[in-house]
């Protein structure tokens, strides 16, 4: 069911999505090569609980670490380890929920790592491009795949893949909330979205294949089938009556 958020709520989200914003900025002012992906997430689990929230992802369903750091192949829910180095080169998905007073705010981006190819930049680039590209005449009405839409036909006219098996979704109370908000999808169909709610919006676009398999060892990360780069945007949006407010930002 489709939770359409009061003022007041709206107001306890965004203290949650300003926590989310602010340990993606401190995040990203010190992610650097020579660091393993453990201490990565030390740094978000750190500045999460400085700001008297909660790291949401810690527990989830069985999850071990605070954020989804996830290097190159990896498109999503990249498990934190002490043994993997971030290298030179390497394009890096950090994934954050930080949960205060109750609600949720949720947000992704993908670091460079100094010397970047590229092609890694452009892949990086666009998929940032596909997010704003969704919020364009996004209001009070619009049918929901319009999204997934917009993000579909920017990414594939760059001849890169989007990610299908994996989708946004609602946020408030819970992590995830209904609706799934697909990177796909044909245009004017769906449900209609309305004023209150509150979703996130996450392209995850591949430099090659679109199909992506989850590793059975640790039952969560999420790898390209190809071995190509995966790239991922996210931030939580709220739908008014004549646009949208990005509430991580």
């Amino acid at each position: 069911m489709i939770h359409i958020k009061s003022a007041e709520e709206i107001e306890k989200m965004r203290d949650a999505c300003k926590v989310v914003r602010d340990t993606l900025l401190f995040v990203g002012d010190r992610i650097k090569a020579g660091m393993t992906t453990k201490e990565v997430d030390d740094l978000v689990y750190r500045y999460i609980t400085s700001c008297g929230a909660i790291p949401s992802e810690l527990g989830y369903e069985g999850y071990p670490a605070s954020s989804c750091v996830s290097v190159n192949d990896v498109v999503v829910h990249g498990i934190p380890s002490d043994d993997k180095i971030i290298m030179d080169g390497d394009i890096v998905s950090v994934d954050i929920t930080a949960e205060k007073n109750g609600y949720n705010g949720d947000a992704a981006r993908t670091f460079l790592i100094g010397n970047v190819s590229e092609e890694k930049r452009k892949l990086v680039k666009v998929t940032e491009e596909c997010f704003f590209k969704a919020l364009e005449g996004l209001q009070d009405g619009t049918p929901l795949y319009d999204i997934g839409y917009a993000v579909q036909t920017h990414a594939e006219s760059h001849g890169y893949g989007v990610v299908k098996a994996l989708t946004g979704h609602g946020i408030g109370r819970d992590m995830h909330e209904d609706p799934a908000v697909p990177n796909f999808g044909r245009k004017g169909t769906g449900v209609r979205l309305k004023a209150g709610m509150t979703i996130c919006i996450e392209p995850m676009i591949t430099l090659g294949t679109w199909k992506v398999w989850q590793d059975a060892k640790d039952g969560w990360t999420v790898r390209t089938n190809d071995g190509k780069p995966a790239a991922h945007y996210e931030n939580t949006v709220l739908i008014t009556k004549t646009g949208t407010e990005i509430l991580t930002l």
